[in-house]
């Protein structure tokens, strides 16, 4: 029996595709070859990767003056991409620090130019979004980065920032692909695969076409956006493995309804788990609950010396990875895409009985 595994990644993949992966292992569609045996600039991975794109555009809405590129490097890497190719011959940069991976970005791209924080959330330790009328945008900014969906504290934008003629960044890694998005509010979108695409190895970077191609002096040629956009992101072998499933999962969204389906689901999903844990004394959310992630659900027991008691008893259930994040604690329930709403039911049940043995 397949577990629920509740990582925040890399995270579960749909059992349809994995079983289609599984199927097509050895020989895909009669060639003879596994994918991961495929010349990427061969006819049979060009009609895949040529595929995956076309499905994710669909699934999005991407406006045709879009480029879609398939990196690597993982959304670390877009860390350092962005300044290097949006600066545009500005020096400064507006950046929202509202969790553990915007800070990250924001300490990378201080390598290549001045950081104004628009707004700031660790005097409340992660837990709210700072109100719109504190929020400090520059007129000069080159551009702005937000994170619209911390992993590790909860910490979710209810909305897109308005930031004006300014473009716009986000690094939608563990929320990309949850709900429908108007990409044309954005100037880049970039997200790492492992946790609502495919599998660890794939950086999907979603590009308006007029903010490539200016990048800073020195920049690597591995870390230029037009290298890509101008070789079908084939300029060096990509991960090709990653991409093809990547592309299975975006045929089973289409299959599932597409995104406005999902985000029922996952609003479903979320609501039921806040409510659990809302309804219990024995269980804790500290977010600010008009900023509450719908991927990714931290709680803390009553008791934290009970922790390693619940995660040993959830696992013996097959409910996995439920263990926080190092940082802050507690237990942390990833439900991405893949999360049936079973998985979610069986959680709830779990712990409401941990609580009558516990509580």
């Amino acid at each position: 029996m397949r577990a629920y595994n509740f990582s925040a990644g890399p995270a579960m993949l749909p059992d349809a595709v994995m079983k289609q992966a599984q199927q097509e292992m050895l020989d895909w569609h009669g060639s003879g070859m596994s994918v991961m045996e495929m010349s990427h600039r061969g006819i049979e991975y060009t009609s895949i990767a040529e595929k995956a794109e076309a499905d994710l555009r669909e699934l999005l809405a991407i406006p045709d003056d879009y480029a879609v590129l398939f990196l690597q490097g993982g959304a670390s890497s877009q860390f350092s991409m962005i300044p290097m190719n949006l600066l545009r011959g500005k020096t400064a940069a507006d950046y929202f620090n509202t969790g553990a991976w915007s800070g990250k970005a924001i300490a990378e791209a201080r390598r290549y130019c001045d950081v104004n924080i628009v707004a700031d959330a660790t005097d409340s330790l992660f837990t709210t979004i700072p109100e719109r009328d504190s929020w400090q945008l520059s007129a000069d900014a080159a551009y702005v980065h937000y994170t619209p969906n911390e992993t590790i504290h909860g910490l979710e934008f209810a909305d897109i920032p308005e930031v004006g003629n300014v473009p716009l960044v986000a690094d939608m890694s563990s929320t990309i692909l949850s709900r429908p998005i108007d990409v044309s509010r954005f100037g880049v979108i970039y997200a790492g695969a492992q946790k609502n695409i495919g599998p660890a190895g794939l950086c999907i970077v979603i590009i308006r076409r007029d903010l490539i191609g200016q990048v800073l002096p020195g920049t690597p040629t591995m870390f230029d956006y037009q290298i890509h956009a101008d070789n079908a992101s084939m300029y060096n072998t990509p991960a090709t493995y990653s991409w093809y499933l990547a592309g299975l999962v975006f045929a089973w969204l289409k299959q599932q309804g597409g995104l406005e389906r999902m985000a029922e689901i996952n609003k479903r999903k979320a609501d039921k788990l806040y409510q659990a844990i809302d309804d219990s004394p024995f269980y804790h959310n500290p977010i600010d609950k008009r900023y509450r992630s719908w991927m990714n659900v931290p709680f803390t027991l009553a008791d934290d010396k009970l922790d390693q008691i619940f995660l040993q008893q959830a696992a013996a259930q097959n409910l996995l990875t439920l263990k926080g994040h190092r940082d802050i604690g507690g237990m942390r329930a990833s439900i991405y895409n893949a999360m049936p709403v079973a998985g979610v039911d069986k959680l709830i049940a779990f712990m409401a009985e941990f609580e009558r043995q516990y509580g």
